[in-house]
């Protein structure tokens, strides 16, 4: 399973975003916006705490496992490996997310002197920063996950002694 790379997801954030802030000139220029949802930065953090408190519990669960003591619950291989996928999963999706709201942001930084438009930017901004408190869970929780290293990173065994 590969890494989450933060080049994917910062292209994936600029992206959306100027996609976003493009599409928000040519449709406010034809008729309305359409609403930023107060529910979106709500869902971003509901996603991020229940990344985060996966992270918690299997860093628990596999400390006790390490340090063996009696009555630990062990942690699956398959149950880690689809937290991970979870984890980059949202990620992405939140990098999307959050470039969207970001244009879509950027463009209402314009209208601040009305009051609706001012609260949409607030909710947009707030969803901005949700959406990287999630990618930030995700790359907690696959640090938690992430298997030890070999020694040798050319993929050769070691000499034996």
């Amino acid at each position: 399973m590969k890494q989450l790379r933060i080049r994917t997801l910062a292209g994936l954030f600029v992206a959306a975003g100027v996609l976003s802030w493009s599409g928000a000139r040519l449709w406010d220029s034809v008729g309305t916006l359409p609403k930023v949802p107060l529910a979106a930065p709500i869902v971003l953090a509901v996603i991020a705490v229940v990344l985060l408190s996966t992270a918690l519990s299997l860093r628990s669960r596999l400390r006790a496992q390490r340090e063996r003591r009696p009555g630990a619950k062990g942690v699956e291989p398959m149950m880690a490996a689809r937290a991970v996928v979870f984890g980059q999963a949202s990620a992405l999706v939140a990098a999307l997310v959050a470039g969207m709201y970001g244009g879509t942001g950027a463009f209402l930084l314009e209208f601040l002197d009305i009051p609706a438009r001012r609260d949409q930017a607030v909710y947009a901004g707030l969803s901005v920063v949700m959406g990287i408190a999630v990618i930030a869970a995700a790359f907690f929780l696959e640090r938690v996950c992430k298997l030890p290293e070999d020694d040798d990173e050319d993929g050769q065994a070691a000499p034996a002694a």
